[in-house]
């Protein structure tokens, strides 16, 4: 069976080439030309507008596609035909390295480009990955001891991973476009010290917070955010579930946490119908919590991209609806 998947693959590879050969088109986002002397395809947004930024000017000279860029989730993602066409004949491949990323491992042994840069997010962090967590009163809380351990994808909701990052994808480049690596060292530099600004105002927020705890009633990828800056959690469900209904014990015991700590903000991330808050909120005494968003940066859409949506955008709007749930 395994060799029959891996034979179909590489047949689907193959025929993908040939479309895209003979000039078909999709609709992922992509900026450049046609005439770009360099292709980079990246799966995640946060990714895809760190190179932007580091690009800069350069920006004709690379086709810069974004294979998620329909709204899609990170954990179900399965690329197309084209975006495997794509893959294969990169000069640069960029994806997070996580579960969710299965895929690639088959995606890359009918790569076209030998000569390909492939950059692996979780590899190049190392010992900065961290564990999926599950805390108490999330849901599978109780049988969590008996699961593999599994590691937390999101690791792009970290200003500190962002800044490292950044200077890694910096140095590839200059390696892929030596003749402007001055430029690219440049650019990254500046953005990292935005990074770098934004990380002090959170850190000096929480710092100043009246409360060090937060709670989702929802999904929680932010990990690696929270740990950032010592901030305490609960939530219904660990950031790669794909479950959306909580059980009465979690919700019994999330809206127990909102009376218990005083908490006035009940948080959700993007695309939540922002039922489960509802429901904690209405089992609380006083009834009257705020639901908030924070985005999470899954389900960037190309839309979005074209109106001027950005990391640092996203995480500034974070820092603002968690210092609020903070104070």
């Amino acid at each position: 069976m395994q060799k029959n998947r891996s034979w179909l693959w590489r047949l689907s590879l193959l025929l993908c080439v040939m479309l895209c050969a003979a000039g078909m088109t999709g609709c992922s986002s992509t900026n450049g030309t046609d005439t770009a002397k360099y292709s980079i395809v990246c799966t995640t947004f946060p990714q895809y507008d760190w190179l932007r930024e580091i690009i800069g000017e350069n920006a004709d000279s690379f086709s810069l596609m974004l294979l998620l860029d329909k709204g899609g989730d990170l954990h179900s993602y399965q690329p197309t035909a084209e975006s495997i066409a794509r893959i294969s004949s990169a000069d640069m491949f960029v994806y997070v390295g996580g579960e969710s990323d299965t895929w690639v491992e088959d995606a890359l042994k009918g790569a076209v480009n030998k000569d390909m840069r492939v950059v692996n997010l979780m590899d190049l962090l190392g010992g900065m990955v961290k564990e999926e967590e599950l805390v108490e009163g999330m849901q599978c809380y109780e049988e969590a001891e008996h699961e593999e351990t599994e590691y937390d994808e999101h690791v792009w909701l970290s200003l500190k991973n962002a800044a490292y990052l950044t200077g890694a994808l910096s140095e590839t480049l200059q390696e892929l476009d030596a003749e402007h690596a001055q430029e690219y060292a440049a650019n990254a530099a500046a953005y990292i010290e935005s990074l770098n600004a934004l990380d002090r105002e959170y850190a000096d927020a929480v710092k100043q917070s009246e409360k060090k705890t937060i709670l989702f009633g929802d999904r929680f990828p932010f990990r690696y955010l929270t740990e950032d800056y010592g901030i305490n959690y609960y939530a219904a469900f660990a950031g790669c579930s794909t479950e959306t209904d909580a059980s009465f014990e979690t919700v019994t015991f999330l809206s127990g946490k909102v009376d218990e700590l005083g908490l006035h903000t009940i948080l959700t991330i993007e695309g939540s119908d922002q039922k489960i808050a509802e429901i904690i909120r209405e089992n609380t005494h006083g009834k009257n919590q705020q639901i908030q968003t924070v985005n999470s940066l899954q389900s960037v859409t190309a839309k979005e991209i074209q109106d001027g949506f950005t990391y640092l955008k996203a995480m500034r709007e974070n820092y603002e609806v968690l210092k609020s749930a903070l104070n």
